[in-house]
C-alpha cells in the first residue's frame, strides 16, 4: 500500500531534493543547510500560509491522491453467460433483442415529483471558486444538452462584484447568479435541471427566495459539507479593495484585510492575496426539518441535500432525517473528493473515504428500510470519473442509489474544448488534437450529434467546452450501456449487488460484497455436484 507522504506535491507546486524521504514526515533523510528547495517547508519558510492551498488558483482542480487500503478499484463487475434483466415488458431475451445498444441508462430522482436523467451522473457543485466562474458556459451548456442535472454551488450570489441587497441584507439583484440560470435553461429539453446549494451565508443573503422569486427554480440544495473539507468553502482575492468588499458582506477574510499591518504588506507585495471563507453549518433534527419546511413554504418543489465524509454518526443523521424531512436527494461525497480550492493536507488526511462511506451508507439505508421506512433518493460522490465507477456505484448501493455526481471528471472536458477553441485561434493546436483534425467537425466526435440537437443555425452559439462535456458525457453512456449488458442489466433498476465480487478479503468485510473466491461458489458446486 502506497500511502502518500506529506511536504511535497505537485498540487502545491514542491518536490523533494532526496531520493530518500522519510515516510512520516516527508522531509528529506539528509537535509542539507544550503538546500535551494523546493519541498513544502522550504517553500513555506518564506510563503507561509500560501503552501496551505493547491495553486494557482483558478486555474487548476485540485483531488486527493492517497492510496487507502480499500477502494472501488478492489470490486470487480461480475459477467454472464445466460439470462437479462430489465429488457421492455413484453420483450423476449434473445440475441437479438438483448445487444447493447440497447440498455436504458436513464434514471430519475425525487420524494414525490421525479427529475429525469438520460445518464445516471450529474455535477459536481460548481460555485464561487474562479474556475467555475470563468467556464460556466461550457460547463452549464455541457450539461443540459448531455441531459443531466448541474448543481450551481454555494457563495454565487454572496461573491458576486454586483450583488444589490436591500436594507435587510437581503439579495435583490444577482446577475451572475441570473447569468448562470438562464444559460443552462436555454438548452435544457425534458432532462435533468439546475438546482442551487446553499450554506450559512445563502442562507442569510436570502438567495433561495432570490432563485425562486425571479426564476421559479423547482429545487434548493442544502449543504452539509463534501468529501474535500470540513470546514466552509474558500476561495482566493487578490486585491484589497475586493477582500474588504466581502468581509463587509459578511464573509470571514484572511489575513484580516482591515488589518493596517496586513493593508500595508499588501502594498509592499510581500501579501499576495486574501482567503474569503464560508462559516461552518452547525446542524441539529429540529433545526434541519424547520430549514426543510421553510424552503417548501417559498415554494420549492424538490429540497436535496449534500453531505460530506464525516463521521458514521453524522451519516446516519444525513439518512434518518433525510427520511423522515421527504428529502428529494441525498448525495454522500466521501474523501478525498475533488475541488477548486481546499487545505491541501486536509484534502490528502480528513474524512471517511468514499468506499467505506458508500458502503455504511448502503447499510443505514437497508437498516430503515427493513422496518418498513422509506429512505430518500441517494447519490454518490468522490472520485468517480469513468462508467465502470459509476457502475460500480449504482451496484453497490441498490435500490436507494439512482446516480453518481462527479465534480473534476465532468469539468474537465469543459476546460479542454475551451483551450482547443483558444488552440484554433491562436493556430496551435497541439499534436494530441491536431491528430485528428484542425477544424471543430473534425476533432469533435460528437459535432453533428449536438448540431441535430439545436440545429445548424444555433451551433454557432455554442461553445467547444459544451461539446466536449457532451462527447465525454456519450463516452459514459455507451461504456456503460457495455457493461450494463455485458452483467445482463438492460436498465439501471436491475442492477444488483451480486453484479459485484470483492478482490480481497478487507474489501469483502468493508462492503458486505462476497470475495471473489466466494461469489456464486455455491451456484457453482451445485452444478458440478447435480
Amino acid at each position: 500500500m502506497n500511502l502518500r507522504r506529506p511536504n511535497s506535491n505537485d498540487a502545491t507546486r514542491t518536490a523533494n531534493r532526496s531520493r530518500d524521504v522519510v515516510p512520516m514526515s516527508g522531509l528529506c533523510s539528509r537535509c542539507i543547510d544550503g538546500c535551494t528547495g523546493n519541498c513544502e517547508v522550504f517553500k513555506a519558510t518564506f510563503r507561509g500560509r500560501e503552501l496551505i492551498y493547491p495553486g494557482p488558483f483558478g486555474e487548476i482542480t485540485a483531488g486527493g491522491d492517497k492510496d487507502y487500503p480499500v477502494d472501488y478499484s478492489h470490486l470487480n463487475i461480475q459477467g454472464y453467460a445466460m439470462g437479462a434483466k430489465g429488457l421492455p415488458k413484453g420483450v423476449a431475451a434473445s440475441p437479438d433483442t438483448a445487444t447493447f445498444p440497447g440498455v436504458n441508462t436513464e434514471t430519475s430522482y425525487g420524494w414525490d415529483i421525479k427529475v429525469p436523467l438520460r445518464i445516471p451522473v450529474f455535477t459536481g457543485a460548481l460555485g464561487s471558486t474562479e474556475i467555475a466562474r470563468k467556464n460556466w458556459e461550457h460547463f452549464a451548456v455541457g450539461a443540459a444538452l448531455s441531459g443531466i442535472t448541474l448543481v450551481c454551488g454555494e457563495n454565487v450570489c454572496g461573491i458576486d462584484p454586483k450583488l444589490e441587497i436591500d436594507s435587510r441584507g437581503k439579495v435583490v439583484s444577482a446577475p451572475d447568479m441570473d447569468r448562470r440560470i438562464e444559460i443552462y435553461r436555454r438548452y435544457q429539453e425534458g432532462y435533468g435541471e439546475l438546482l442551487v446549494q446553499m450554506n450559512v451565508e445563502d442562507t442569510r443573503l436570502g438567495t433561495a427566495e432570490y432563485v425562486h422569486g425571479k426564476h421559479g427554480l423547482e429545487t434548493i440544495e442544502l449543504k452539509w459539507g463534501q468529501g474535500a473539507k470540513c470546514i466552509g468553502g474558500e476561495i482566493k482575492v487578490a486585491s484589497l479593495e475586493r477582500a474588504l468588499q466581502l468581509q463587509q458582506r459578511g464573509y470571514i477574510v484572511t489575513p484580516d484585510p482591515s488589518e493596517p499591518m496586513n493593508q500595508a504588506a499588501f502594498k509592499s507585495g510581500a501579501l499576495k492575496e486574501f482567503e474569503r471563507h464560508s462559516r461552518m453549518g452547525f446542524i441539529s433534527e429540529e433545526s434541519f426539518l424547520k430549514e426543510v419546511q421553510r424552503l417548501r413554504a417559498i415554494g420549492f418543489k424538490r429540497v436535496t441535500l449534500k453531505t460530506g465524509a464525516y463521521s458514521l454518526r453524522e451519516l446516519a443523521m444525513a439518512i434518518r432525517w433525510s427520511s423522515k424531512a421527504h428529502i428529494d436527494l441525498l448525495t454522500i461525497d466521501g474523501s478525498s473528493g475533488g475541488t477548486g480550492m481546499s487545505p491541501w493536507r486536509m484534502m490528502e488526511e480528513w474524512g471517511v473515504p468514499s468506499l467505506y462511506l458508500h458502503s455504511s451508507a448502503y447499510d443505514f439505508c437497508k437498516r430503515l428500510a427493513d422496518r418498513g421506512e422509506r429512505v430518500p433518493d441517494i447519490a454518490f460522490a468522490g472520485g468517480f470519473s469513468s462508467e465502470d465507477g459509476v457502475f460500480k456505484a449504482l451496484a453497490l448501493g441498490p435500490p436507494y442509489v439512482k446516480a453518481v455526481c462527479m465534480g473534476r471528471a465532468m469539468m474537465i472536458p469543459g476546460m479542454v474544448g475551451k483551450n482547443i477553441a483558444r488552440w484554433l485561434q491562436d493556430g496551435k493546436l497541439p499534436n494530441t488534437v491536431s491528430q485528428f483534425g484542425s477544424t471543430p467537425e473534425e476533432i469533435f466526435v460528437c459535432y453533428e450529434e449536438v448540431k441535430k440537437l439545436v440545429g445548424a443555425d444555433e451551433m454557432k452559439n455554442i461553445p467547444l467546452g459544451a461539446i466536449g462535456i457532451y462527447s465525454y458525457s456519450q463516452k459514459l453512456k455507451v461504456g456503460l450501456q457495455q457493461i450494463m449488458a455485458g452483467s445482463r442489466n438492460f436498465n439501471v433498476p436491475s442492477v444488483s449487488r451480486r453484479d459485484l465480487m470483492s478482490l480481497t478479503d478487507e474489501c469483502a468485510r468493508v462492503t458486505g460484497i462476497p470475495y471473489v473466491m466466494d461469489a456464486y461458489r455455491e451456484e457453482a458446486l451445485a452444478i458440478l455436484d447435480n
